[in-house]
């Protein structure tokens, strides 16, 4: 049976890889801040403009960054529910509440939601840019001047993505990246944030390195851990930082395969991309109209697994009903984050894909028949 994967990380070629590792052989300089961690950096600073601290993992960068704002313990933190675990954990870690906003059609949170979600405790908006697809941020920035609140971007979907020709790291008061295995950029695991600030940048710095002062690494200037990007990780960076357009061009023109193809089908709906926005097309929504379509989301996900398609759910289940969270007492003004849950799926988009899988996707999809 044909088999198409779910998702597939960007690699470049095993050559290009070991011809950037060798030099780690002959230094055998692994880790703690090495040449290749200080020339990823250098090449993220010039792509986006502003300057990039690299870390670990994501979830990491985002824990630090909203440490470093020292926000009051308790203090209320305006977020999405529709997202991965990782931006609602990093919240809560950092001892802060999460007031879980509704979203609107863009998967991102709904700026009407924040408005009415604002009290006296609330200290930050913590949102996430999901699918790669950017927030209002404009409006997002308006309101959080309004009430004096810190913005900080989870854009660990979201490199690449451009608003009216600017990077999207250059928004908020900082911006964290994810450069997982199956981002559209990868380090096969690593982060980056992006903050303009001297002091929180100072922090996150230190505190990607057990809190070490940066003058003087015998003392330590807080409590933190070991968040630092290593050699082969950075190496990896280097590489597939070269191909990154390329990625994004393929994934675009599978895109819009896809919305040709599915556009004829009644009951499955595609994203409505903007004009203004480059995207990076690092995954591929539809919504489900199951008294149209005649198959209920979970219905078509069944389906496709059984032609050896994968897809997933996402988000079938919202971070405030985790275990975790949902006996709490968190805010929740999730309405229209609940509906599109049940009916939203990602379905195959990465640059290894072709035409004729696409077409072999769709054309399973215009089989409504389960």
């Amino acid at each position: 049976m044909r088999q198409i994967q779910a998702t597939r990380p960007e690699m470049p070629s095993y050559e290009e890889y070991v011809a950037e590792i060798r030099d780690i052989f002959e230094t055998r300089w692994l880790t703690n801040n090495g040449p290749k961690v200080q020339r990823l950096q250098k090449l993220l600073t010039e792509r986006i403009g502003r300057n990039v601290e690299l870390f670990v993992n994501g979830h990491s960068t985002l824990v630090l960054a909203i440490q470093a704002m020292a926000f009051p313990k308790g203090g209320e933190v305006l977020t999405s529910p529709f997202t991965f675990a990782s931006t609602t954990n990093a919240i809560v870690q950092c001892d802060l509440t999460p007031v879980f906003c509704d979203i609107d059609d863009t998967y991102n949170i709904d700026v009407n939601s924040l408005a009415r979600n604002v009290t006296s405790e609330t200290c930050a908006i913590v949102a996430p840019h999901i699918f790669g697809i950017p927030c209002h941020v404009e409006e997002i920035n308006a309101l959080a001047q309004r009430h004096g609140l810190k913005v900080i971007y989870d854009a660990a979907q979201a490199f690449g993505t451009k608003v009216d020709g600017v990077d999207i790291g250059c928004f908020g008061d900082a911006t964290m990246f994810s450069f997982h295995a199956i981002k559209v950029f990868n380090s096969i695991e690593g982060g980056a944030v992006v903050c303009q600030d001297g002091s929180v940048n100072r922090y996150l710095v230190e505190g990607r390195n057990f809190g070490l002062l940066l003058e003087d690494k015998e003392d330590a200037e807080f409590p933190s851990g070991n968040a630092k990007m290593d050699e082969f990780r950075a190496a990896m960076g280097i590489v597939n930082l070269a191909h990154v357009d390329a990625h994004i061009a393929a994934r675009k023109k599978l895109a819009e395969r896809y919305i040709e193809a599915l556009s004829e089908i009644p009951g499955i709906s595609t994203y409505p991309y903007a004009p203004n926005i480059a995207y990076n097309y690092a995954y591929f929504p539809i919504q489900v109209d199951k008294e149209v379509y005649g198959l209920s989301r979970d219905e078509l996900h069944a389906r496709l697994e059984a032609e050896g398609i994968g897809t997933r759910r996402l988000y079938a289940k919202l971070t405030c009903d985790f275990m975790a969270y949902k006996d709490k007492d968190y805010r929740c003004d999730v309405a229209h984050a609940r509906e599109l849950s049940e009916v939203c799926l990602d379905l195959p988009l990465y640059s290894a894909l072709n035409e004729n899988d696409i077409n072999f996707i769709s054309d399973v999809i215009k089989c409504n028949k389960y």
